[in-house]
């Protein structure tokens, strides 16, 4: 069976950033990302969700946290700039960014918004992000993750996860 690409992939390729890609078994809905880790062999710090919010501003943000984490939305204003933060509504995702609740990635959205990757990233040689479909993921390195998206590292995840 041929292996199938997704537009991230293909970017990552013509931006020639290496990646590995991962695929997992899924239905239709999105797969919580600790199950998206386990599937995917790999350790669910290292797996990040991309989340989209929009601040007082009405300026549109990208945060990608661990899918053990959830976002401080304190963090996450502070990290922006933002006097306060509010995660979009679902209905917004695919207007705003081309993709689907539980396949939105951080590379490749319509357009480049500003975007925050936790820092515990870091503490990884990779981390693993959607592919921009549910069921796909690729896994690369924190560093060139924020140098495709123009990311800043910030401390974004609560205290007590």
């Amino acid at each position: 069976m041929k292996e199938q690409k997704t537009n991230v992939m293909r970017l990552l390729e013509q931006k020639k950033v290496s990646y590995t890609p991962h695929e997992y078994p899924h239905g239709d809905d999105a797969v919580d990302g600790v199950s998206v880790a386990k599937l995917c062999g790999q350790e669910p710090g290292q797996v990040f969700k991309t989340l989209v919010a929009r601040g007082a501003s009405k300026a549109i943000y990208v945060f990608d946290v661990p899918v053990t984490g959830e976002l401080d939305l304190k963090k996450a204003a502070k990290a922006a700039g933002e006097k306060s933060i509010a995660m979009i509504h679902v209905s917004e995702i695919n207007a705003l960014t081309g993709y689907v609740r539980g396949g939105c990635s951080p590379i490749g959205m319509k357009k480049q918004y500003k975007t925050f990757i936790d820092k515990s990233a870091l503490n990884y040689p990779t981390m693993m992000v959607s592919a921009g479909k549910i069921g796909y993921q690729v896994e690369l390195a924190p560093e060139d993750l924020a140098k495709l998206t123009r990311a800043n590292f910030a401390e974004l995840v609560s205290e007590n996860d």
